[in-house]
């Protein structure tokens, strides 16, 4: 079964600095249908104007992703941990038994765009840790790339949950196929383009939740850009 989450309908949030939208229930959006899905408890797709900014603000017990679609996004913590993540990055921030950051946009012209992505950890507790690291156009184009996992095989950022995360570039014409094991559900958001999964047509910002299926296969139909969650 594939349920869709059109973007349209998704919450919206914005401040003179900042334009997010929540595929999920977050901050004062509250929609009891999509209230997480499975361990994805947030995806947030943030637009963050120049030189604006989150200050400093803490978490716990969550596993958070940034993933940035163009731009650049500066991070500042309480672990020492000061960095530029920029388009193609994936930063990890394990918040463990706590964690305080900050995220702004460095650029006085150009905005950022990205998804932050909340998973809630297998475990309460542990120390707060931290990843980044860089995902070329070209070891994504034409396949899903895996970018997060349990283990951080091949490369990818490592999350405290078993749940792992793929993004793909796609040209019109591509096709590929993703095995769902027994048990397993995924979600897949299109970050740009459209596309369909298993017949479903999916268009920018939207998501779409899936159950019951053995597998599933990606058609673009223009150039596109993906993310998909294998979830416990």
């Amino acid at each position: 079964m594939i349920t869709k989450r059109p973007a349209a309908e998704r919450g919206q949030t914005q401040t003179g600095w900042l334009d997010s939208r929540h595929t999920f229930s977050f901050n004062r959006y509250y929609d009891p249908r999509w209230s997480g899905f499975r361990h994805l408890l947030v995806i947030n797709e943030d637009f963050v104007a120049p030189s604006g900014g989150f200050g400093a603000h803490s978490h716990s017990d969550m596993e958070i992703l940034t993933y940035i679609v163009s731009g650049s996004l500066k991070h500042g913590d309480s672990m020492g941990n000061s960095s530029v993540i920029r388009a193609g990055e994936v930063q990890r921030m394990s918040a463990g038994t706590g964690v305080t950051h900050s995220e702004f946009n460095p650029s006085a012209e150009e905005p950022v765009h990205f998804l932050q992505i909340w998973i809630t950890p297998e475990r309460r507790g542990g120390a707060p840790g931290y990843e980044q690291r860089e995902f070329s156009d070209e070891e994504r184009r034409g396949r899903l790339r895996l970018i997060a996992s349990p283990g951080g095989g091949e490369g990818s950022v490592t999350v405290r949950q078993d749940a792992s995360v793929y993004s793909a570039i796609l040209a019109a014409g591509d096709e590929v196929v993703h095995e769902l094991r027994p048990g397993r559900s995924a979600w897949v958001q299109v970050v740009k383009g459209s596309l369909r999964v298993n017949g479903t047509e999916l268009n920018a910002g939207d998501g779409a939740a899936v159950s019951g299926e053995e597998r599933l296969t990606i058609q673009p139909s223009e150039p596109s850009e993906l993310l998909l969650f294998d979830l416990a």
